[in-house]
């Protein structure tokens, strides 16, 4: 007898994660709450994180792409002192050194030079591929391989309290961006190495923490069914809903579903838009080209 494939359910569930569980055990457990036939996370957080982890559902998983190429917002807590193998509280003590007297202005300083386009080294415990093989299967086997140092924008990096050997520092920073990494530099510029003790993504893309829903609430909505669970999804949309919107006739809309780029009066002159029709709403996220019309990228069919 054929196993049921599940659900088919469309959507965005913005999840806390919590700390202890990866990010692709938090999906398969919310996926198995949901019945999903089919889901994806946008954006790893390790163990120790918590925080926003958009959970795409259905047709919401080929929008996936933006959510993991948007800006992320963290609150992360810094021990000042330690450097750990991995970069945070889950490695093993590398070096405890002492920490001078550092003053607000000092610690300032040292924040400062990490603002804007920096390079950062991607850690080896990292999902990051080598040879087909991910850099944290390399470090488990102890394997150090030579990384390549990437561009990375932190638009944010203040410090929001000190106290003793720790600091408490908030960052909204592009895809890419290791805040493990950006403690390790820190320490180093300090001169007596940093770890990251706590981390807590509070933004990703559109969404932030007064979005999210924690996995204790979602099985309690599953007593009440799918349709309790599916009034708690963002609609697919929401991943850009931040992109200004564009909305054609119908006319206009059959040559953009043909892949035709189209003219659209009064549109943006420039970057990414969600496409409206007037009969089916949203249909579509596309780009404007150098000549002003809209080219479709992704598009949806609507649902009988």
């Amino acid at each position: 007898m054929r196993r049921p494939r599940g659900r088919a359910v469309n959507g965005i569930l913005v999840l806390d994660k919590p700390i202890g569980m990866s990010s692709n055990e938090a999906l398969q457990q919310v996926k198995r709450l949901y019945r999903a036939r089919k889901a994806g996370h946008t954006g790893s957080l390790d163990r120790l994180a918590s925080g926003v982890l958009p959970i795409c559902f259905g047709e919401a998983t080929k929008l996936s792409g933006y959510l993991l190429n948007a800006d992320k917002h963290y609150v992360a807590t810094f021990q000042l002192g330690v450097t750990t193998s991995t970069g945070d509280a889950e490695g093993e003590v590398v070096s405890r050194r002492p920490v001078p007297a550092l003053s607000a202005t000092a610690v300032e300083r040292a924040v400062a030079r990490f603002r804007g386009e920096i390079e950062q080294i991607p850690p080896m415990h990292s999902a990051l591929k080598y040879k087909g093989k991910r850099l944290y299967q390399l470090a488990h086997e102890g394997i150090v391989v030579e990384r390549q140092p990437r561009p990375v924008t932190i638009h944010r990096f203040d410090v929001l309290h000190t106290e003793g050997e720790r600091i408490e520092v908030e960052v909204l920073c592009s895809k890419g961006t290791y805040v493990r990494t950006l403690a390790e530099d820190l320490g180093t510029v300090l001169g007596c190495g940093a770890s990251v003790a706590a981390l807590r993504r509070v933004g990703a893309g559109p969404f932030t923490a007064d979005d999210m829903l924690g996995l204790p609430a979602i099985e309690s909505l599953e007593e009440g069914g799918s349709a309790a669970l599916d009034a708690r999804l963002r609609p697919m949309e929401a991943a850009v809903s931040q992109w200004p919107s564009v909305l054609l006739t119908e006319g206009v809309a059959f040559y953009l579903r043909k892949g035709q780029p189209v003219l659209v009066p009064h549109s943006p002159t420039e970057g990414w838009v969600r496409i409206h029709s007037e009969r089916a709403g949203f249909i579509g996220v596309g780009e404007v080209l150098d000549d002003g019309r809209i080219a479709p990228r992704r598009l949806f069919v609507p649902s009988s």
